[in-house]
């Protein structure tokens, strides 16, 4: 499918206001989100290797961006869209409620020093908004080589009351498949750094 940046890249209207996803695709197949793309390699891996679903993926890094939007339109995959935001906006600000049936978000900026530790994309709001935003079974799936912000996260999805916790979506799957592996987990695994996942599911409204 002959796909071009046009196709691809979708511009978050100025004013915050939830928008209509189906319409980015023109289907009502199910619709997964990646916070943080980066090169775009989970994401063009999944979209071809699962063509019954959509994906939006969201960077902010211009450079990954441009990079991982074009990397989408030269493989043409027609099931692809990618907005240039801050994922926490958007998520809290344009994100339909029950609109996304997965959210991929693979090793978030940690912010490690603790006076920055309000940028981390992870709290009580962001989650809220994440649990709204899950269809009913819907899978919030997370990983990190970063100790205590897991820590951190786990402890606000735990207190999330619609959401529960069950088995890391891809754990049986081969860790080291370009299919599920992003940048970040070959290059980390590679340097022989532990990573920690968990998966949360949408409890039924």
């Amino acid at each position: 499918m002959n796909m071009s940046l046009v196709d691809i890249i979708y511009d978050l209207p100025a004013n915050p206001k939830t928008i209509c996803l189906r319409e980015l695709f023109g289907n009502d197949r199910p619709i997964e989100l990646e916070i943080g793309t980066g090169k775009g390699g989970f994401l063009l891996q999944q979209a071809r290797a699962h063509e019954d679903r959509n994906y939006l993926g969201i960077e902010w890094a211009n450079k990954y961006f441009k990079l991982a939007a074009d990397r989408m339109a030269r493989w043409g995959v027609g099931n692809v869209r990618m907005i240039r935001c801050d994922a926490k906006v958007f998520v809290q600000q344009y994100l339909p409620a029950a609109s996304i049936s997965a959210l991929h978000v693979h090793h978030p900026d940690p912010w490690p020093k603790r006076r920055h530790h309000r940028r981390r994309l992870f709290d009580e709001a962001f989650v809220d908004a994440a649990a709204k935003a899950l269809a009913d079974g819907g899978v919030l799936d997370v990983q990190t080589d970063h100790a205590e912000y897991f820590e951190q996260i786990r402890s606000v999805l735990r207190a999330q009351p619609d959401l529960e916790e069950t088995l890391f979506a891809r754990q049986n799957q081969d860790e080291c498949d370009d299919v599920i592996a992003t940048n970040f987990q070959i290059k980390y695994q590679r340097e022989g750094r532990e990573i920690y996942r968990l998966t949360y599911r949408r409890r039924p409204r």
